[in-house]
């Protein structure tokens, strides 16, 4: 599969609009579309195959199920990791498990735009400081939103869409040389990485009052074989009658 410049530039807005610090999609929650699942999805829509996408992405999500950005650090980015990964994998014809092994390494390249973001965000802060003190307030909010997201818009469509539009083909002929045992290797590496994601989320959640709500959804999988869509919408429903009689409980 081959990827057009229009369609580059519009994975590269995919990952824009992830970014934790873009204003556009906050009514939605500041990490939605930051996940690979998501990321996967809108970028499967974008080469025309949603299914693909939403396949590969939800493969690369699984390693980043306990990502959390703690003190203003950021350790990998799966925004970045769902949107080229995808984009790429896709290209290349790579199953997810080979998708998976290229994505993690590509996630850990994000830091280095984050510090660049928060570097030079430096500069358009003491602008705003410098309107504040004139009583400008136009100007403070103008140096706190406009340069910030047009520098952010920058960094992140213009690195995505030239990685996705050149690499493609880069890809496409990496995997192809890697067929046989070098990419069997990478398709082990890509089954194991989504159990550590997997392990780390069960380290947290291994307390008394979370771990009886896993074992039930385990139940209904393996012994009631029940598709994993109704056990969401179960586990949804339980989740929402909890809160309600903890609210009540914790009131009265």
């Amino acid at each position: 599969m081959s990827i057009d410049i229009l369609q580059a530039i519009l994975i590269g807005v995919v990952y824009y609009l992830g970014f934790n610090g873009t204003p556009w999609l906050t009514n939605l929650g500041a990490t939605i579309a930051n996940r690979p699942l998501i990321a996967g999805t809108m970028v499967g829509f974008i080469l025309g195959d949603p299914v693909t996408g939403c396949i590969i992405g939800a493969a690369i999500n699984l390693p980043y199920l306990a990502y959390i950005s703690a003190g203003g650090t950021v350790p990998m980015d799966p925004g970045l990791a769902g949107t080229v990964g995808t984009a790429l994998a896709m290209a290349a014809g790579a199953s997810p498990q080979v998708a998976v092994s290229l994505a993690v390494p590509i996630g850990l390249l994000g830091t280095i735009l984050f510090t660049l973001r928060m570097t030079v965000d430096i500069a358009f802060v003491h602008m705003a400081d410098r309107a504040a003190e004139e009583g400008n307030w136009k100007k403070v909010i103008f140096f706190n939103v406009v340069p910030p997201q047009l520098f952010l818009a920058f960094i992140c469509i213009v690195p995505v869409a030239l990685g996705v539009y050149f690499g493609a083909d880069l890809m496409t002929n990496f995997i192809a040389m890697l067929s046989g045992t070098p990419l069997h290797v990478l398709t082990v590496i890509g089954g194991v990485l989504p159990a550590l994601g997997i392990a780390m989320n069960l380290r947290a959640i291994l307390n008394k009052y979370i771990l009886l709500f896993f074992l039930i959804g385990f139940i209904f999988q393996v012994y009631l074989h029940l598709p994993i869509i109704t056990i969401s919408v179960l586990g949804f429903i339980i989740a929402v009658l909890y809160t309600e009689l903890s609210v009540k409980a914790g009131v009265n």
